[in-house]
């Protein structure tokens, strides 16, 4: 069973990976539905999303870590 730190470490490590992902991604998708952000707010956008998903990963994480235990 993983603890509840390395659980929040695990996640942690996804979401920067993802940031970097994601803000890229906006980066060069973005102008192809002719949405212009700057460097700057596409920073911002990428953040927003990204506190979200580090919640939600990491109660997906303990929600599933809960039922396996009491398995």
């Amino acid at each position: 069973m993983q603890s509840r730190w390395m659980s929040l470490v695990e996640s942690l490590t996804n979401i920067a990976v993802g940031y970097g992902l994601a803000v890229l991604t906006q980066i060069l998708v973005f102008p192809l539905f002719g949405l212009l952000a700057s460097l700057g707010e596409n920073l911002v956008i990428g953040a927003v999303f990204t506190v979200i998903s580090l919640i939600r990963s990491f109660a997906l994480r303990r929600i599933f870590n809960r039922l396996s235990v009491s398995n």
